[in-house]
């Protein structure tokens, strides 16, 4: 008997993988039948949400959010260290923006560390007596100017403010280098620091260093980066606790934390890394080549055969004419050899063993090409059907579910199962994707584990495109009638369970993927796909409807609920006792 954990809501096992609001289940509804049915539900909500908040391993931080990060960290370190605010800033600058290396190194070692970085304590050079020089050579122009137009950082060495403001200026508009400048002069290694910088250059110039010193503050630190989304300005402060590194920005855009490349969770960043190079290198147009054309026997550039006959005349000014079979010259046949049709000479030198090695290079590049275009098309069609549903996503958001509201006389609380079933719908288009990926690099001498690996993407696949045709295609009738349909208690639970189901294969398919494919024994037997239709018909189970509404199972229920209902072993839909299919996936109890 399962214990009660198991039978949780919440457990780990829920929310391993999928993100954000994406694993309700069909706890998340109502049901008109029960009246205690609704807060039920609002505080399993509540508590799934604090879950996922607890379980998060990322912070998306606005513009608003560095700064106030950015200035908590700069007085942190002026307080301890008992410093400027402009010094603060140039050693946690040098380190990184990393309070606790400041510290250590600080402690360790304070004048090295204040000539590392160019905070001087006793200037290099000493000004002059004001009362006495009333002006003062600049070292950059070479004139004479007042002392109040003389500037210099805290080495001393006196530069006329135009020089400076020239020097830094400079320096602003070549990039963030700017926010490690030093004194003019070659062999002095004083800091010119963010006052000096705002006191003297313009206000346009001011606020580029502005902006440069808050970039850095994400750019140069290890645990934050900024989201790869075209426009997009949050940033992410990640802490890589708990394995996964896929991250989701308020923009709606996920990526993984390591490569910077969309999510791509369970596929390793190293397989992804070569399958974008592969998609974008010139590698395939070389198979296509070498598996549709031939090379001229005379100047060797490719040929593509695009009539019926063997007779071929090589592009201007080659023009050699040749037969495609043998790639002999065309002059030496004629209808001893079978002219314009045939040609025994090559089945001739075939036996021979001449053109064993040609034939077999160009037979490996069109297999190989097959192969890739098998994996490519597949990887395709699943971002384009992705890109789709994020757009049905928006439009069901925005429009339709007012007007299932208003037809069906349904608050739109009680219609989230609908974009429950969307945001699945995305996800899984997402991980199947990148299965098609994962399963490209899987080497074809592993057979159990290949075997495996295409059974369990088998079964995802299927679960999601009977879940994307329910929602896509069936909820077509409802958005298009006139008035409120007996039918649509039925079609939520239906829709619902699907959603469940699907998300029970593919966290199958995603954890057996990090884990390796490892269930794989060396008969080649999966030695985790009994116990599969057991988690998920517990898992069913949980999310289960009966018509007096959510199934509330416990282990002091168990028993009654094998007696009332069975759990189908292909999909792990829990149905009616009495009835002998599968109202998920029609098959036969």
């Amino acid at each position: 008997m399962d214990s009660e954990d198991d039978l949780h809501y919440s457990t780990d096992d829920d929310c391993d993988f999928y993100s954000g609001d994406m694993d309700m289940g069909m706890a998340y509804y109502s049901d008109e039948d029960d009246p205690e049915a609704e807060d039920f539900v609002d505080d399993d909500t509540d508590d799934y949400f604090e879950s996922r908040r607890r379980e998060q391993n990322f912070t998306i931080l606005n513009e608003f959010d560095i700064r106030q990060r950015q200035e908590d960290d700069i007085t942190r370190i002026s307080s301890v260290l008992s410093i400027s605010r402009v010094a603060s800033i140039v050693l946690l600058r040098h380190f990184n923006w990393s309070v606790t290396k400041v510290h250590d190194e600080w402690f360790a070692d304070e004048t090295r560390v204040r000539k590392l970085v160019g905070l001087l304590e006793e200037p290099v050079v000493h000004a002059s007596n004001a009362r006495e020089v009333r002006n003062h050579t600049c070292g950059i122009c070479f004139e004479s100017h007042p002392v109040s137009r003389i500037k210099s950082a805290a080495c001393g060495h006196p530069f006329c403010a135009s020089c400076w403001e020239g020097y830094i200026s400079t320096s602003i508009n070549d990039g963030p280098g700017c926010l490690m400048l030093r004194c003019p002069v070659p062999s002095c290694g004083a800091v010119v620091g963010e006052d000096m910088v705002n006191s003297l250059v313009s206000n346009e110039d001011r606020e580029k260093y502005d902006r440069y010193l808050l970039r850095s503050y994400v750019e140069d630190n290890k645990k934050t980066k900024w989201c790869p989304a075209p426009g997009c300005e949050h940033a992410v402060l990640f802490d890589a606790g708990n394995g996964n590194y896929d991250v989701s920005c308020f923009c709606s855009y996920g990526f993984c934390w390591n490569c910077t490349e969309e999510a791509h969770r369970p596929v390793d960043c190293a397989t992804v890394e070569k399958w974008i190079l592969k998609n974008s290198a010139e590698s395939e147009n070389m198979n296509w080549i070498l598996a549709n054309s031939k090379p001229c026997p005379k100047c060797k550039r490719p040929i593509e055969k695009n009539q019926g006959c063997m007779h071929m005349t090589c592009t201007p000014p080659c023009k050699f004419e040749f037969c495609w079979l043998c790639l002999g010259a065309w002059s030496d046949h004629g209808e001893r050899t079978g002219g314009f049709y045939a040609c025994n000479r090559y089945e001739v030198a075939k036996q021979d063993g001449a053109y064993d090695e040609a034939e077999k290079r160009r037979e490996m590049a069109r297999n190989s090409l097959e192969r890739y275009t098998h994996y490519y098309e597949r990887w395709a069609s699943n971002q384009t059907s992705r890109q789709k549903a994020l757009t049905d996503l928006n439009q069901m958001q925005n429009v339709h579910i007012e007007k299932l509201s208003d037809i069906h006389c349904t608050p739109e609380s009680q219609l989230k199962f609908i974009t429950e079933a969307w945001l699945q719908i995305i996800e899984c288009r997402r991980v199947l994707k990148w299965t098609y990926a994962y399963g490209y690099y899987l080497p074809e001498q592993e057979h159990a584990k290949r075997q495996f690996f295409e059974y369990l993407q088998g079964e995802a696949e299927s679960g999601l495109e009977r879940l994307h045709q329910c929602a896509e295609k069936e909820l077509l009738q409802f958005l298009n009638a006139e008035g409120p349909s007996k039918e649509f208690n039925d079609f939520r639970t239906k829709l619902a369970g699907l959603t469940s189901v699907t998300r029970n294969y593919f966290e199958n398919l995603v954890r057996a993927l990090e884990n390796g494919l490892s269930d794989v024994n060396s008969h080649g037997v999966s030695s985790g796909t009994s116990s599969k239709s057991t988690a998920g018909s517990s898992k069913a189970g949980r999310s289960g409807r009966a018509k007096g509404g959510i199934i509330r199972t416990s282990s002091s229920t168990r028993n009654d609920d094998n007696a009332t209902h069975w759990s189908c072993e292909h999909c792990t839909y829990v149905n009616a006792r009495s009835a002998t299919i599968c109202e998920m996936c029609h098959q036969r109890h």
